[in-house]
């Protein structure tokens, strides 16, 4: 707009190429009279583009979110595991409940009663598949454990289904020790950096509600 309006200035008074620039040096500061028609446009597209630039700021989680507003507690219970590997339901439990207190401003509550929503989660399968073989051994060398879970939230007032996943997918790589007895060991900052990719994803969504 702002460049539409100097070059309709200058053709409706009838200014030719030379008075033109002299036009346009008085309107932008810093700029030379002896600068040519063409540069002048460019600089008036640096102008226009300075000025729309901070308009396109980034997305602020919880600005679209669709809660209701009368939703100000969630309750966020334990999760049920139902896979064979033990505890990873605490590790999402505390990762979600984590990512939910640092990002938005519901209160988190642990007992779902007292709560103006519920966020309940099932783990349904905890697998690992072998990536890597060490060629001389044929031993592992590393693996890949993948989670599945299932995740709901519901509105405890109007028992509306707030948001709903069932087959939430996360993968982890992790490398294996030579040490069988440390397999175990290895697995658990895998399974901590998993927890907190799907807690970061689980609450973007909601906030997002895609």
């Amino acid at each position: 707009m702002i460049g539409s309006s100097i070059l309709w200035e200058c053709k409706r008074t009838g200014l030719n190429n030379k008075e033109q620039n002299g036009k346009f040096a008085s309107l932008l500061p810093g700029t030379s009279c002896k600068a040519s028609l063409p540069r002048c446009c460019l600089l008036l597209t640096f102008y226009c583009l300075m000025l729309f630039l901070p308009a396109c700021g980034y997305h602020v989680a919880g600005t679209a979110t669709r809660i209701p507003p009368d939703v100000k507690t969630i309750g966020v219970p334990a999760f049920k595991n139902l896979s064979t590997h033990f505890h990873i339901e605490q590790q999402l439990t505390t990762a979600v409940t984590r990512e939910f207190l640092e990002r938005t401003h519901f209160r988190i509550l642990p007992n779902p009663s007292d709560a103006d929503a519920i966020l309940k989660g099932t783990v349904k399968d905890v697998r690992a598949r072998v990536i890597t073989f060490d060629t001389n051994t044929g031993r592992a060398t590393s693996l890949q454990v993948q989670v599945i879970a299932d995740v709901k939230l519901e509105d405890v007032h109007s028992h509306k289904i707030l948001f709903s996943n069932s087959n939430y997918v996360f993968r982890e790589e992790y490398q294996v020790s030579e040490n069988p007895s440390a397999l175990f060991e290895e697995d658990k900052p895998a399974l901590d950096r998993l927890s907190r990719d799907l807690a970061r994803t689980l609450v973007t969504d909601i906030l997002e509600n895609f």
